[in-house]
């Protein structure tokens, strides 16, 4: 995974560094305090087949052109020993630390090809404030996590970046087959044990053979490329809303870390693929008549498969605590969170203690 420090934006008013500040929507002076609006306008944006392009993907796995290639600007690369992750600066920087886990351990890194340009991203909509607020109501509400945790100023490492997804659409065809089950009841007797005599109704399944078809329409089915930020973190505060992505423009990311991809677009069209697929049987599952069914055999085919590479942006916090590391993550333009936390293994066992005296109640005055 690579992280990318864009290219300085220049105040018009005063020519210090200007960079994008989320809260107001526009390219903020450092210095003077002046703001410039980005290139490309967040209001009345129209995503359309000339500003976001779809690209065909089975084009792509062939050859990548090289004119898709490259930041458009000099950079310099290090690579973090111990996350593994590849921060990309602007040439002028000097990375003293890793963006995501916060080892010194970096090395530089160099690369054969240049990495697939984003052409499009969703601009850091959520300001540092209102970060920091919703992230102390999130800690303040893990009951479980040690007191001090709660009372520290975890917040204070909060990070703004961005990080790089594929998108993948799909025309999905598949033929179906399956085995449908309808319940029925039939009346058993049985003896209980006093020796009585006494009937029950059992149920039981009638099965028939069943098959049918379903067309379906994948549009921007999402995969991570990111190494620096925990996989199942990343799922919970997804989706990104893609309908509001606008084209790539490097004044979006002045003063914001950006990762680069390290998984690559073929890893990602598998990664994708195998989600469909199993979508697919889901949607098919749900096709299949009775009330059950076994044997469920799908045949799927897909067209008109194009993809996307893209931006999205969070804010993330990293610390650690007893020696081992969390993570907790903010969806910096919808505001979902999620995160990693250390459990008090005293608050535990007291709620588990509580858990067996309401139990051991209950069944006391249940048996009076």
């Amino acid at each position: 995974m690579d992280a990318t420090a864009q290219s300085k934006y220049a105040c018009p008013a005063c020519g210090a560094e200007a960079t994008w500040n989320p809260a107001k929507g526009a390219l903020v002076c450092s210095f003077c305090g002046s703001t410039s609006a980005a290139t490309v306008a967040l209001t009345g944006f129209s995503q359309t087949e000339e500003t976001i392009v779809e690209h065909d993907l089975v084009t792509a796995l062939r050859s990548i052109p090289d004119s898709a290639r490259g930041w458009n600007a000099p950079r310099t690369q290090v690579k973090c020993q111990s996350c593994q992750a590849i921060s990309v600066f602007d040439a002028k920087t000097i990375g003293q630390r890793c963006e995501f886990c916060g080892s010194s351990a970096l090395v530089p890194h160099c690369e054969v090809k240049e990495p697939f340009r984003p052409e499009s991203l969703l601009p850091l909509k959520l300001g540092e404030s209102q970060v920091r607020d919703a992230l102390r109501r999130w800690y303040a509400s893990r009951w479980f996590a040690p007191n001090h945790l709660k009372d520290g100023a975890l917040t204070d490492t909060a990070k703004g970046l961005y990080v790089p997804y594929w998108t993948f659409d799909a025309q999905v065809q598949a033929d179906w087959t399956a085995m449908s089950g309808n319940y029925y009841y039939e009346t058993q007797s049985y003896t209980d044990s006093k020796g009585q005599r006494r009937t029950r109704q059992v149920r039981r399944v009638r099965w028939y053979p069943s098959a049918g078809s379903l067309a379906h329409f994948f549009d921007d089915e999402l995969v991570s490329a990111s190494r620096g930020i925990h996989p199942g973190l990343l799922r919970q505060v997804e989706p990104f809303p893609t309908g509001e992505l606008v084209p790539y423009d490097s004044s979006f990311l002045s003063g914001w870390v950006v990762e680069r991809y390290q998984i690559d677009l073929p890893a990602a069209a598998q990664a994708a693929r195998e989600r469909m697929l199993a979508k697919t049987e889901k949607l098919c599952a749900a096709q299949v008549p009775g009330d059950t069914h076994r044997d469920l055999r799908v045949n799927a085919s897909f067209s008109a498969q194009t993809f996307k590479h893209i931006l999205a942006p969070l804010w993330l916090v990293t610390y650690d605590f007893h020696g081992k590391s969390y993570q907790c993550i903010v969806n910096g333009f919808t505001g979902t969170i999620a995160g990693e936390y250390p459990k008090s293994w005293i608050k535990i066992t007291l709620a588990v203690v509580a858990g067996l005296a309401l139990l051991g109640l209950v069944v006391y005055w249940l048996n009076r």
